[in-house]
């Protein structure tokens, strides 16, 4: 009898305890909303008019009989943009601040969105991509600068994670206003314009200022190859999959005869299942092999890209495949960033991302090029025959990676697995990176 009451009692207060912990997450999450609402709020506005924006220009440009080929250079051009303003954007924010950058680079995306229209054709749209990436790459900078100031130690797991569930909402949403307008028109860009225009005024309203990001030691990319040639090979290629998947995409599904609904399902499809597969992802990446789950999750990517050259017309079977290779691409870079930084300490972890979105964004600029080129030349189904081809790739080098070193890394002592994606900066990766080890810490001492 009295080990029942004290077991009913201790149930009560380890009750109590969760509750209070939920209590404490959820007054934290307000804090954090509070505190970052309008930044949160303006960057809602800016991923729906972008990722309405890269779907548009693809099914515009099959409509205007803008061959493939030419389409892979005008899409490639917004990933040599976003290297180039994620390098000058940290020297904008010293001299002008993190307010005035963000108003003038989404001034100038809004300006280069309503041309789009306004000037139809190849060579305009490749300038106006390169600033458009450049504007975004900027942006995001601003973004999880601004995120990183207004957040404590305590809140900025949180932060983090509130900013790339709106990153990646914007960017599902902005897939079915596909379907408010006539892509062949005006209104779909001056919808785009507007949507970015209302995002300088939620941020224009805050008055907080962001100090300047100092950057963690430095790792040059031999550096990275020499300590991780798994993921520094894997980032590169799986930047080709990335960049033919949200830049391409649309190119192949209106060159197929989809209809402009079908169109921005397709899309919807394959960022709803890079959100929906993530985190479970995530969970198995600090309990097992790293590698082994990197194989794993690229062999089905590219199993399903295969099944795609024999699902006929079913656009049904083509939904599922599109959710498929999200849901296994979209993870893969968290599970390299995690399984490199195994291999480094901790002040070199924020370098490493920086070099993996480095080798990443070489493997975006020329994978629209690649893959546009084969399908003008050989047929729309060498879209999928490309992602099959690269996950593949990954796959395969993974298994021969682990012929040449052994993980003997027990799961307490590996680096945390943070939930990251190609369109965060490096200043977002060491955010995520602090928090994480911040979260790893308090759990440490509470079962200590």
């Amino acid at each position: 009898m009295l080990l029942w009451q004290i077991g009913c009692i201790s149930s009560l207060v380890r009750g109590l305890r969760g509750r209070a912990s939920k209590n404490i997450e959820l007054n934290q999450m307000v804090s954090v909303l509070k505190d970052t609402w309008a930044l949160m709020l303006g960057m809602l506005l800016l991923m729906l008019g972008n990722g309405l924006q890269g779907t548009l220009l693809g099914v515009r440009g099959s409509i205007e009989n803008i061959d493939p080929s030419t389409m892979g250079y005008v899409m490639s051009a917004y990933f040599i943009g976003f290297l180039g303003g994620s390098k000058i954007a940290p020297v904008l924010l010293r001299r002008v601040g993190h307010v005035r950058v963000f108003a003038a680079l989404a001034s100038l995306a809004s300006a280069a969105f309503i041309l789009y229209a306004a000037v139809v054709h190849p060579i305009a749209w490749l300038l106006l991509r390169l600033i458009v990436g450049f504007c975004f790459s900027g942006i995001y900078v601003v973004a999880e600068s601004w995120l990183n100031n207004a957040t404590s130690n305590d809140t900025r797991g949180q932060a983090l994670s509130l900013y790339l569930m709106v990153q990646m909402s914007g960017i599902v949403l902005g897939q079915l206003l596909l379907n408010l307008a006539d892509p062949a028109g005006y209104n779909l860009f001056v919808l785009i314009t507007v949507l970015v225009s209302l995002s300088f005024a939620p941020i224009l309203l805050s008055n907080s200022r962001a100090p300047v990001h100092e950057t963690a030691t430095p790792m040059s990319i031999r550096e990275l190859i020499k300590a991780s040639p798994l993921a520094s090979f894997g980032s590169l290629l799986l930047g080709g999959i990335f960049a033919v998947l949200f830049g391409m995409a649309p190119v192949y599904a209106t060159e197929r005869g989809l209809s402009i609904a079908e169109v921005s399902y397709f899309i919807t499809a394959i960022y709803f299942g890079g959100l929906l597969f993530q985190y479970p992802i995530g969970y198995l990446s600090d309990r097992f092999d790293r590698r082994y789950l990197i194989v794993a999750v690229t062999a089905i990517g590219a199993i399903a890209a295969v099944f795609a050259l024999f699902a006929g017309d079913s656009f049904t079977s083509l939904l599922v495949i599109a959710l498929i290779i999200g849901g296994t691409s979209n993870p893969v870079y968290s599970l390299l960033l995690a399984y490199a930084n195994d291999y480094l300490e901790t002040d070199q972890m924020p370098a490493a991302s920086g070099g993996l979105l480095f080798i990443n964004g070489c493997g975006a600029m020329t994978g629209p090029v690649v893959v546009g080129y084969v399908m003008e030349r050989f047929g729309i189904h060498w879209f999928f025959i490309t992602i099959a081809t690269l996950m593949s790739m990954i796959c395969f080098y993974g298994i021969y990676r682990m012929t040449q070193r052994t993980y003997d890394i027990a799961p307490e002592d590996a680096a945390p697995h943070v939930v990251v994606t190609n369109r965060i900066t490096p200043m977002g990766a060491e955010i995520a990176l602090e928090a994480a080890d911040e979260a790893q810490s308090q759990e440490d001492g509470e079962t200590q």
